[in-house]
């Protein structure tokens, strides 16, 4: 007999301070056991309705092209490039790490003619070197990572949109680490297509990753003579969903908007700034103690540091993967190793959400310390 006639799952109870995903919000969790209603049921559209509204919000955008697609961070990353990135365009990526290079990937598969600005990983571009690799490759589309999940850098993307945008250029930004723990700020600082996700600074479960798309962005996509290569990711299909009269192209998931629902609730009821407050605030701390413990971080400059993921190589003679399961095994505690050419090498660990508070902290650090 199956084990699944007999056994009902009960997973350990974890403390997840790892790169996403997050813990989530405890009332993300209460709202996604609360009835399922239809797809086009009239209280489920307000919901959607309302989840548009609060991730404009978050991304600070007042573009009506807003929602999420049934699909990861990665999910959504594909939206974004095979929406956007059309056969023999010319498609330049600010490449600075793993996530970078899965962008540029993408971008290839589509047929793009790809070009890349390289940087060591663990740095941020200068506005110069974004300048002059615009002017150099004058590109049709743009895209760099604000939120580098893979070393911990923030790049604002400020100096890359303005020259792309001088050189007839979209511009594509990857912001599914900076949502809802950092400004993403995107009518500002002139981005023409977002994706994110749910599992890092939104503290819901993953499956929903929002987009949004510019005024001008749209238009040209409006434009696009032919069809996207991709079917369920073509964005002008999925947003007669998300607008009356809600034609079917997907059949959506209730729960999960519950639980987006609720996340971006518990933001707007903190605040904004002080949720960025909170985060930078918990990102500081995290930094000066395990600095004390001897850990030497991987970006240099604390102004190009993510607030609340933090990358670090570990002090001599300690062995990461060890360390990871250490903290697993006794304290129930999970962080992330590296990836890509940083593999076996750093420990990336998360403050977001509901750990992003100075007593989930210092229990981190006094495990960490504990476990060398």
């Amino acid at each position: 007999m199956p084990m699944t006639a007999t056994r009902r799952i009960a997973p350990p109870k974890r403390l997840i301070y790892g790169p996403g995903p997050s813990m989530i919000e405890p009332r993300a969790y209460e709202a996604m056991s609360q009835p399922l209603t239809g797809i086009r049921d009239p209280y489920f559209l307000n919901v959607i309705a309302e989840i548009q509204a609060g991730l404009r919000e978050a991304l600070g955008t007042t573009n009506p092209k807003t929602f999420p697609i049934p699909a990861s961070g990665s999910g959504a990353m594909e939206t974004a490039v095979g929406n956007f990135v059309r056969p023999g365009a010319k498609f330049l990526v600010f490449a600075n790490g793993h996530f970078a290079d899965r962008v540029a990937a993408m971008g290839a598969r589509q047929g793009a003619r790809m070009t890349r600005c390289e940087k060591t990983w663990g740095e941020a571009f200068s506005a110069e070197e974004a300048e002059d690799a615009i002017a150099r490759d004058r590109p049709d589309v743009v895209a760099f990572v604000q939120g580098e999940t893979s070393t911990g850098v923030y790049q604002s993307g400020r100096a890359i949109a303005a020259a792309a945008h001088q050189a007839g250029a979209l511009v594509i930004a990857d912001c599914v680490t900076t949502l809802g723990a950092m400004p993403v700020e995107m009518d500002a600082v002139g981005i023409d297509v977002v994706y994110s996700c749910a599992q890092k600074g939104l503290s819901c479960p993953a499956g929903l990753s929002p987009v949004s798309v510019s005024p001008a962005a749209w238009e040209w996509l409006e434009k696009r003579a032919e069809d996207s290569i991709t079917w369920y990711f073509d964005l002008r299909l999925l947003a007669k969903y998300f607008e009356p009269p809600h034609i079917y192209h997907h059949t959506p998931s209730p729960p999960l908007f519950y639980a987006m629902h609720e996340g971006l609730a518990a933001i707007e009821e903190e605040g904004l700034r002080q949720r960025f407050e909170r985060h930078r605030r918990a990102g500081e701390q995290l930094a000066a103690g395990l600095t004390k413990l001897g850990f030497e971080p991987v970006v240099k400059q604390p102004q190009d540091r993510l607030w609340h993921l933090m990358t670090v190589r570990p002090p001599s003679g300690v062995d990461e993967a060890k360390l990871r399961e250490r903290l697993v095994e006794k304290y129930g505690i999970e962080i992330g190793g590296g990836l890509g050419q940083l593999a076996g090498k750093i420990l990336r660990i998360g403050v977001m959400g509901p750990l992003a508070n100075e007593q989930s902290i210092a229990f981190l650090l006094e495990a960490i310390a504990a476990s060398l």
